[in-house]
């Protein structure tokens, strides 16, 4: 695996653990906006860290989060999301 998919499925995993998100409660929320996905399609997605553009902007739109922060240090790259609300505790 690339590091830049490393980067960013640790990424969407941090936000989702963060929340208290399973992948579960991900694809039912995908489906309130009309994205058909399922538990295992996501956890493969995820699990590769090969997932397109669009479906990491929809999955840290439903999540809440809308703001990501990328910064470079010394050739490496440093990826932060950050929500503008509260994170949700469960």
């Amino acid at each position: 695996m690339s590091v830049w998919n490393d980067k960013i499925k640790r990424l969407l995993k941090s936000e989702l653990v963060k929340r208290g998100i399973s992948n579960t409660e991900l694809a039912e929320m995908l489906g309130q906006i009309g994205i058909e996905e399922t538990k295992s399609s996501i956890d493969s997605k995820i699990s590769r860290g090969t997932f397109s553009a669009s479906f990491f902007i929809q999955c840290l739109s439903v999540i809440g989060c809308t703001r990501i922060e990328i910064e470079s240090y010394d050739n490496q790259l440093t990826i932060a999301a950050a929500p503008l609300s509260e994170y949700l505790i469960k």
